[in-house]
């Protein structure tokens, strides 16, 4: 989801499930293939400073027991949007503490809590 703000420039509005490189308040470029088609992402103008990551819960836990633990990283400067039952995208401010926030997402990975990953690729991270 983004707010048109003219020129093809759209600022992101939610924090991506499935996207690379784009994060929460980013000011991106996004031209439609056709007139009567929606417009695809080009590329990041203005970058927010947001960071985003994502997890995948196990089918058997529940949305409340997600709910707690993802909780616990909102002092970190964290806060999550949910896309399905299982798979969440955690947003981390620019303000936040995001490799506290790896970290203990890596701990709760290697507990056979959850797996994660970042939003940013390979390419992404050398920019």
């Amino acid at each position: 989801m983004g707010e048109a703000l003219g020129d093809d420039l759209f600022e992101v509005r939610n924090s991506p499930w499935y996207a690379y490189d784009i994060h929460f308040g980013d000011v991106v470029r996004a031209i439609p293939p056709n007139a009567d088609q929606k417009p695809t992402f080009r590329e990041v103008v203005k970058p927010s400073g947001h960071k985003t990551l994502r997890v995948l819960f196990p089918k058997e836990t529940s949305e409340a027991e997600q709910a707690a633990l993802l909780d616990r990283l909102s002092s970190d400067g964290a806060s999550y949007e949910r896309a399905n039952s299982r798979l969440v995208a955690i947003d981390v401010r620019p303000a936040g503490n995001y490799q506290r926030v790896c970290d203990r997402l890596w701990e709760w990975e290697q507990e056979g809590v959850l797996d994660y990953e970042t939003g940013t690729s390979a390419q992404g991270a050398e920019a």
